[in-house]
């Protein structure tokens, strides 16, 4: 079937051309690169910085205003919680009830339909038995969005046409061109679920009433309330006709000032009007918040586009700022008392589109480089021009055909489904490499006449079954990724789905256009010269365009080597004879100076001649080892030949040491005798090999941090914003910080349930390296290396007293982090139980305790202060009520609207609207004593002092009521030290309780309970579900091997490749982790060498390694079986030089392609931008199992002599 496929193709190369052709412009139409391609239509694939991994949850927000959070959790918490519960795929239910609103987190199982699940909701909400909540209160579902939808927050600045910042405006005038102008245009944009407002003062009317003045006059609230209720209202009365004209009747009676309240008439007494004015005074004033926001020490107003669920966020921001730039000119502007112009301006501070471009450019950069370092290699090792041009081709064809299946699959585009790519670059290579090298040697050998199409069709179809198995291999290799759930699932399923759409593209494009290719181009026919012709010429033409730019040495060697080639026959004999050399050269030294300029790997201040030199270096130090193993080749093959029992001892030596490396030395030799195992040097070597870190992903650097400490619960919102901006302007003050803005408290949205309390500074760092003058150079300042370093600069200087500190955190982390546990930390403690006291006086136990914890940092513990708000409590006396035949609404209703005050209507002016609140004056409402003296009017017109009707006392409640399923729960968050794995500094903690509470030294009262939480759960997740399908997978790939070679001693030989490449992984991983590996020339910089833990990000890797690793294997024994199969030896000798003659047909591309993958992997070492902390991890497995699988070459084929020759025997 394949080779029927290899030869049709061969046979019609314009339908080939054709459908290749279609792929290239397919693939540029959906590829997820901002390419501006003038006026060809693109439709790219979704993009994001990385996979929306929260969970599957909607939310359910219920105000009920000033209500205190145990009113709100017993009354609307607790029985909508109870209700939801029962919705048909609900997982978890998690409430947050706090000063004035409810939020309830209803989280699905992951196979329920995100809008599917958002209609159950509303039907069971629809549905409430009536009385389920109090009067007037109603549920609403939040936005079709995630928290990770949070995509673009910016603040509104007065600005001059030079957009520097002038001021000038005040909170309440920018609020109101925020909330009545700027959001709902936003909101307009397709893709855009919501913009929620943030900071500022909401204006509204006031009238702050006079007691006194109402006790004179006999005027009740209530009297009150309706005169203002009827003040404000607009009539129609239809239509009249005059004329024959017809003429629209309106009635004008709403509020637009002040004034118009004041002159509103209450009651009418001896025919005289008495209006609010005589009762009340009236103002414009700012209404309750509890939120705000700074920026870089002054307080700001802003807002937040959320992305609405399932769209591309990269598109949707771009229309957003086109809206952006569309309504700008219609801003307001002001003279300023200096006659300056200040104009409204749309400023953002954080941007999703800056980090999604940066992780894209990341990876096409390193996609680049492994392209160029592949040309090289095939260059060096082929010395065949032709040969590079195939195979370099077929990686872009390879990568725009995976882009074609993403945007057909649903699959988005993000670092870590692009990583897929990168790392398959290796497997695709190969296959290249494999067909490319037959081709080029059935060339070489042919003497017997035949056709090249038939000699292409020769080579390709005798090594097209290897081609397919080692790709097999490879794609069933990424099997257990495709069984991930949860977080883990969502974050690594996209990279499977993209690696494998690569594989299976680069075996189709390996198998069906690159034998027409090969056919066209190594043909020695006249039409196969008229196309190395066309070719050159363009060569020569673009040769001379970039001769005349800055890059003109680059067009003159392109000059030079088509020259050499279009003008050949008129080159004397001596010149003519090293043509291929001389043009390879300089292929090779222009082909190095691009990926140099292009890959920097010591970065610019080093100067592009010590870059060059060191990629020349790297790359001719692997090419020159291998070039020795295969010049060495027969006399290292028939050593290992004739020493066959130390061949069969390498693989399970270097198992062990892989496995110690991997589980510490005393878990892989703890069968030992205690004894010995307390010897000195075992000791030693137990300590070396402690075994590695688990954790559930890397450290991701989206280059900017999200600071979130907190205040005391006591703080009001005056105090929380003056710790806020000491903090902001603290932090501005460090050289690296680009940018500063700090919210406390909640934007308007469900999506943000913050009390006052919480304290979310987004801190913006400059880039470590940009353009001055044209030039690059280094901002940051010599001692600050990394990210933590900076970091280490904010906790340094964000030492305010009243606050406390922080986990290390960014935006993107922090709300995947708060969606999965609800914690703003990445681990922490659940305790539930059955009062707020109880669980309050467990977690302050537990705070001290986990400070003592080995790889936990003492000053990221706190427990939640969960009792710790103070409350004014108003107890009424029923019997001091009766007493004056009042009723307790009679005073609540006093005590609601005298000091809480009580929206009565709203105006409407133009598009805005605006509250009118009553309530008393603020002198009579803002002291304890002052209450007591609040008058509570009696049917029989006497006004009786609050403190003769109720007791007013000062208790401690809950600044916020979390629950869990309706069970109560406390937070105790807390994070790593530097150098600790999550998941062992987790099992420490779990140990340390474990030994206290069995001690007695820790116990837990009846009825509460705790449980660790975080990210680490994630990780325990996946590695027992990956240490089930593993086995599979490996037996899998064991049934391919048996079906390619019908022997399981073979099949047992070629796994031996995957033996030795896991072991290579951990070898290597266990090296990144030591202090001494590459201490010197600043190698550890740049090949981010540091504490490496065994995440879900490294089992990818080695997921990825497993199937490259028996490729060689395979190609070996296949050759290796052809041979013999022809020869049919007779004698052990015979079988030698059979194995002898076969490793050596098939050393080199063995070699090329365990060189192409190394190299190629060396670009992603190396690479520090963003996504880089992502794909490093899953690189460092196959490159150190791949430098080990060079052995391959030599254990395959001794093994495969030693099982022949034992059958001959037999």
């Amino acid at each position: 079937m394949v080779n029927k496929l290899i030869r049709y193709c061969l046979e019609n190369k314009v339908i080939v051309g054709a459908a290749t052709i279609l792929i290239i412009a397919w693939g540029i139409r959906v590829a997820p690169f901002d390419w501006d391609l003038g006026r060809f239509p693109r439709d790219p694939v979704p993009v994001d910085a990385i996979p929306d991994i929260g969970e599957n949850q909607q939310i359910v927000f219920t105000k009920w205003m000033g209500r205190s959070p145990r009113d709100v959790e017993d009354q609307i918490s607790y029985p909508l919680t109870v209700s939801l519960l029962g919705v048909p795929g609900v997982k978890t239910v998690r409430s947050y009830s706090m000063f004035g609103f409810s939020t309830i987190y209803v989280i699905f199982k992951e196979d329920v339909d995100f809008y599917w699940g958002r209609s159950r909701i509303l039907e069971k909400l629809a549905s409430l038995p009536s009385g389920s909540l109090p009067n007037g209160v109603q549920p609403s579902l939040g936005p079709d969005a995630t928290a990770l939808g949070q995509v673009f927050w910016y603040t509104l600045e007065g600005q001059d046409e030079n957009g520097n910042s002038t001021g000038g405006w005040d909170l309440d005038e920018l609020r109101s061109v925020q909330d009545w102008y700027v959001r709902y245009n936003l909101m307009a944009v397709d893709g855009i679920s919501e913009v929620a407002s943030v900071g500022g003062f909401v204006k509204e009317y006031q009238i702050d009433v006079n007691p006194d003045a109402m006790f004179a006059h006999g005027v009740t609230l209530t009297e009150i309330f309706k005169a203002v209720r009827m003040s404000n209202l607009d009539v129609g009365a239809r239509t009249i006709e005059v004329n024959n004209a017809e003429y629209v009747i309106r009635g004008l009676g709403l509020i637009k000032s002040t004034a118009d309240l004041e002159k509103t008439v209450v009651r009418v007494k001896d025919n005289i009007p008495l209006t609010i004015r005589d009762v009340a005074s009236v103002s414009l004033g700012p209404a309750l918040r509890r939120g705000a926001l700074d920026k870089e020490g002054a307080e700001a107003v802003g807002g937040v586009a959320v992305v609405r669920y399932g769209v591309n966020p990269l598109s949707t921001i771009q229309k957003l700022k086109e809206k952006i730039a569309e309504i700008s000119p219609g801003l307001p502007e002001k003279v300023l008392n200096d006659g300056s112009v200040s104009k409204v301006a749309i400023v953002p501070f954080y941007d999703r589109t800056k980090l999604i471009h940066e992780t894209l450019d990341t990876l096409n950069n390193a996609l680049t480089d492994e392209i160029l370092i592949t040309i090289i290699v095939v260059l060096l090792m082929l010395m065949n021009i032709s040969s590079a041009i195939m195979i370099s081709g077929l990686l872009p064809l390879t990568v725009l055909s995976a882009f074609i299946a993403m945007k057909y699959f649903g699959v988005d585009a993000n670092v870590v489904a692009l990583s897929g790519i990168a790392i398959a670059i290796g497997t695709i290579v190969d296959m290249g490499i494999i067909l490319t090298e037959n081709i080029l040697r059935h060339f070489e050998n042919e003497k017997s006449g035949k056709s090249s199409l038939e000699i292409v069709y020769t080579a390709a179809s005798e090594v097209s079954g290897a081609i397919l198995t080692a790709i097999s291999t490879t794609v069933i290799s990424f099997l257990p990724v495709f069984t991930l759930e949860g977080a883990e699932g969502k974050l690594f399923r996209p990279l499977a789905f993209t690696k494998t759409f690569a594989l299976i593209s680069s075996v189709v494009i390996t198998l069906a256009i690159l034998p027409p290719l090969a056919h066209i181009i190594l043909s020695k026919k006249p039409k196969g010269n008229w196309v190395k012709k066309i070719v050159y010429l363009i060569i020569f033409g673009f040769g001379l365009l970039t001769i005349f730019s800055e890059n003109w040495l680059i067009g003159a060697m392109l000059l030079i080597i088509a020259s050499l080639n279009l003008f050949s026959t008129f080159l004397p004999e001596s010149i003519k004879s090293r043509k291929t050399t001389v043009v390879n050269i300089l292929v090779v030294t222009l082909v190095m100076g691009i990926l140099t300029e292009h890959w920097m790997p010591l970065k610019h201040e080093n100067g592009i001649i010590l870059n060059f030199m060191f990629a020349g270096f790297i790359i001719l130090s692997v090419l020159g080892s291998f070039y020795w193993i295969l010049k060495k080749y027969s006399s290292i093959l028939h050593w290992c030949l004739n020493h066959q029992k130390w061949v069969f001892l390498f693989p399970p030596s270097i198992l062990i040491i892989g496995l110690t490396a991997w589980l510490g030395f005393n878990t892989v030799f703890g069968f030992l005798p205690n004894w010995l195992l307390r010897t000195k040097p075992l000791v030693t070597i137990s300590h070396s090999f402690p075994g590695l870190g688990k954790e559930f992903m890397p450290f991701f650097d989206e280059g900017a941090f999200l600071y979130m400490p907190s205040t005391m619960p006591h703080a009001s919102i005056g105090e929380a914003m003056d710790v806020l901006q000491k903090l902001d302007k603290a932090i501005y003050a460090i050289p690296e910080v680009e940018s500063v803005v700090g919210k406390i408290g909640r934007a308007e949205t469900a999506l943000d349930p913050a009390p006052i309390s919480m304290v979310e500074t987004v801190v913006n760092v400059i880039p470590e390296y940009g353009l001055e003058n044209g030039e690059h150079i280094r901002k940051w300042r010599p001692h600050i290396k990394t990210m933590d370093d900076i970091w280490n600069e904010i906790v340094k200087v964000a030492k305010i007293p009243g606050t406390t500190s922080a986990p290390k955190l960014m935006p993107i982390a922090t709300r995947i982090v708060m969606l999965q546990s609800g914690m703003r930390a990445p681990m922490g403690i659940k305790v539930k139980g059955p009062d707020l006291e109880s669980i309050e006086a467990i977690s302050m136990q537990l705070e001290q305790i986990l400070k003592d914890v080995p790889g936990v940092n003492p000053p990221t513990v706190f427990a939640d202060r969960i009792i710790g708000k103070p409350y004014l409590e108003i107890d009424i006396n029923r019997d001091a009520i009766a007493r004056y035949g009042l009723h307790i609404k009679n005073v609540q209703d006093i005590i609601e609207i005298g000091i809480g005050g009580k929206q009565l209507t709203t105006t409407v002016e133009g598009r805005e609207r605006y509250p009118v609140r009553v309530r008393y004056a603020r002198e009579l409402r803002d002291d304890f004593e002052d209450l007591d003296r609040i008058l509570i009017p009696t049917p029989t017109g006497q006004q009786i002092p609050l403190s003769q009707l109720a007791e007013i006392r000062y208790v401690r409640g809950p600044q916020m009521i979390k629950s869990e399923d309706t069970f109560l729960l406390g937070y105790v968050i807390f994070d790593k030290l530097d150098g600790y794995a999550e998941v062992d500094v987790v099992e420490n903690a779990q140990a340390h309780l474990n030994a206290l509470i069995k001690s007695g030294e820790l116990q837990i009262p009846a009825g509460v309970n705790y449980t660790f939480s975080g990210s680490y759960e994630n990780q325990i997740r996946a590695s027992k579900r990956l240490s089930v399908i593993f086995p599979l997978v490996l037996g899998i790939i064991l049934l391919i091997l048996y079906l390619q070679f019908h022997d399981l001693k073979v099949v047992g030989l070629v796994f031996t490749g995957i033996i030795i490449a896991w072991s290579g992984g951990f070898i290597l991983i266990w090296l990144y982790n030591q202090a001494w590996f590459l201490n010197f020339f600043g190698l550890r910089e740049l090949f981010n060498i540091g504490a490496t833990n065994m995440s879900v990000a490294v089992w990818v890797g080695f997921l990825a390694l497993f199937g490259i690793a028996t490729d060689d294997g395979v190609l070996m024994a296949t050759y290796v079986k052809q041979r013999i199969s022809e020869k049919k030896p007779q004698n052990k000798q015979e079988v030698i030089n059979a194995v002898v003659y076969a490793g050596k047909r098939r050393a080199r591309p063995a070699l090329m392609t365990i060189a192409t993958t190394i190299l190629a992997l060396v670009p992603i070492l190396t690479s520090t931008g963003r996504g880089a902390d992502i794909m490093v991890p899953m690189a460092i497995p196959a490159f150190g199992g791949m430098i080990l699988v060079v052995t391959s070459i030599f254990i395959v084929p001794s093994m495969y002599a030693w099982i022949e020759t034992r059958k001959l025997t037999q």
